[in-house]
């Protein structure tokens, strides 16, 4: 819920009602949920925006914080990789979404004669525990790294975003249905560098 409502668009006149908002993308939703899952890839994906100028520097320091803090042992449900990335099933978690009247998925296309496109919708009483998760010591860690994960969307479609996941190596090499590996001690070197060069800097 907390990545559809922070990454999620706001829907139109043409989306059912009762409606807040939409991620219009399953291939887009799987690489928001990996990047929330594995927050050393989300670490290490802040610190390519940053090096690119597409992020201020002030974001190095959340990068630390993703794994400084506890969270990340905590928080880290690894994925399996398969033909077009980290990827898994979403029916369940949106089913049990759908029954208490949290989200709701609908698909655009004609059943058997083309292909149909998810769409992933969050209504009013899912924006509204959102927001009561953000305010919780606990679940509020998800609605902050959803923020994380909407600053390095940054618009990309999902096209993109599995794109720039698969530019990362360890991610790229990883068997097919095999879990994709964490990277956290190649974060820390490149967070380490960082430090190093901001010391540099600050030196007279």
């Amino acid at each position: 819920m907390a990545l559809l409502d922070r990454c999620g668009s706001p829907v139109t006149e043409s989306d059912p009602d009762g409606m807040i908002t939409v991620v219009r993308s399953e291939k887009a939703i799987q690489a928001m949920d990996f990047w929330l899952r594995n927050p050393d890839y989300l670490a290490d994906e802040i610190l390519t925006m940053v090096d690119d100028g597409r992020l201020g520097a002030e974001y190095i320091e959340h990068a630390r914080n993703l794994l400084d803090t506890p969270e990340p042992d905590l928080r880290w449900y690894p994925m399996p990789r398969w033909l077009y990335g980290a990827y898994e099933p979403l029916d369940d978690a949106f089913a049990f979404l759908e029954l208490y009247g949290l989200a709701k998925v609908g698909r655009v296309g004609t059943p058997g004669n083309k292909p149909q496109r998810s769409q992933f919708f969050l209504t009013a009483k899912g924006a509204a525990g959102v927001a009561e998760m953000g305010s919780d010591p606990l679940l509020g860690w998800y609605v902050s790294h959803a923020e994380l994960v909407e600053a390095v969307v940054d618009g990309d479609n999902g096209k993109v975003l599995k794109e720039r996941q698969y530019a990362q190596r360890t991610y790229a090499e990883t068997e097919l249905g095999s879990t994709i590996a964490p990277i956290t001690s190649r974060v820390r070197a490149r967070l380490d560098q960082h430090t190093e060069q901001a010391t540099e800097q600050e030196a007279p």
